[in-house]
């Protein structure tokens, strides 16, 4: 099966300290590949090398073969590559529907003109997105919610926004930060199947998440980072008995409750 995302070397230091070093892995169509590690391993880090946030102070980040570790978050997103935030992006007083149509913005082509104008070519980009988008809210089960202010939504809800929105770049690869931060059970769960929904779609998935139980479920392949460092990589059985995984983030308990889950 083809690559879709291929992480070779990256290393990026701040201050003359290192945040990430030699960290090299690769993505799937299909395959859900989490990022785990504690708190300051450098997960956020290294998505923010890969989304384009940051320019990688050693390594190569490969989309579709084709190298992309220079490139900024807009060209990436151009070529299939688009992410969701570890802290919501959304526009609170902006409705649902219209927050699911601004991811639609970086596909739109038109002249400036067109859309000052109210020209029909502008209107009719406009009729596009939010048929779109209302497809989109019906598929995260947002659909009835679309006329609400987006701040009115629950917690949950918000974090499939944010993956709705992602979605509206039609991406080939999609960087998902904790999703389920700060969710409930159930709403983890709806997070969850729609996670596994896009995968089998043949998006390659990336995930960083602190739900174990959640990670040890959905995914295909994990590797763990401790100070910027990959300790440990494979399939979640693999990596959840894994001494150093367990010394250095998971524990013995944690360990057990998320193979007793699966």
């Amino acid at each position: 099966m083809t690559t879709l995302l291929e992480v070779k070397g990256l290393g990026i230091e701040f201050g003359g300290l290192r945040a990430v070093h030699d960290v090299s892995f690769s993505v799937k169509p299909g395959e859900i590949v989490s990022v785990i590690g504690p708190n300051g391993a450098g997960k956020t880090t290294l998505f923010n090398m890969i989304s384009g946030v940051y320019i990688p102070g050693s390594g190569q980040i490969r989309l579709e073969g084709e190298d992309v570790t220079a490139l900024s978050p807009y060209r990436l997103a151009r070529r299939g590559l688009s992410r969701t935030f570890q802290n919501l992006q959304i526009f609170q007083s902006m409705t649902v529907l219209e927050n699911a149509i601004a991811g639609y913005h970086l596909q739109e082509s038109g002249s400036i003109w067109a859309d000052l104008f109210n020209m029909p070519s502008s209107r009719k980009r406009a009729k596009l997105a939010e048929a779109g988008a209302r497809k989109l809210l019906d598929r995260v089960g947002l659909s009835r919610a679309a006329d609400q202010e987006a701040g009115s939504l629950s917690y949950g809800a918000l974090k499939r926004l944010e993956i709705a929105r992602a979605l509206a770049l039609n991406p080939k690869v999609l960087l998902l930060d904790e999703p389920a931060a700060g969710c409930n059970a159930v709403e983890t769960e709806e997070i969850d199947e729609l996670i596994a929904e896009v995968a089998a779609e043949g998006v390659a998935i990336l995930l960083v998440e602190h739900d174990m139980k959640m990670v040890m479920r959905i995914s295909n392949h994990i590797v763990v980072l401790d100070h910027g460092e990959k300790i440990a990589e494979g399939e979640p059985v693999v990596v959840s008995k894994n001494p150093k995984v367990i010394e250095a983030y998971l524990g013995t308990q944690a360990t057990e409750e998320a193979n007793a889950d699966r």
